[in-house]
């Protein structure tokens, strides 16, 4: 399988968006704050899964893991509905990423 872009998801998240723009809120900074709160309550949903469980238990268990990867991905939609807000693209990102990396790689 090949890998899954950031300009793939942001794709998907922006036809989804379009898909039911008239029931929810116009993606736009003021409304990122509001995407990050979401994307926060779908983080606690993945801890949930882990404290609950353990993570071994969470990464072995076939349908406990379809369940950690699912809301993993609401994780990461909620992350790229805030690049949207914020109007960051993959080639932004991809930048700052990459910086981020080189200083930790010199860092201890």
């Amino acid at each position: 399988m090949a890998d899954f872009s950031i300009n793939e998801m942001l794709d998907m998240q922006k036809k989804l968006q379009d898909k039911y723009k008239d029931k929810w809120e116009t993606l736009s900074p003021e409304v990122g704050k509001h995407q990050l709160l979401w994307m926060i309550g779908e983080i606690g949903e993945v801890i949930d899964i882990v404290k609950k469980h353990g993570g071994i238990k969470a990464s072995e268990d076939v349908e406990l893991r379809k369940n950690l990867v699912e809301e993993m991905a609401d994780v990461i939609m909620y992350y790229n509905d805030v690049m949207i807000c914020y109007g960051i693209s993959a080639d932004e990102l991809k930048q700052a990423y990459i910086a981020k990396f080189e200083r930790n790689m010199t860092r201890w």
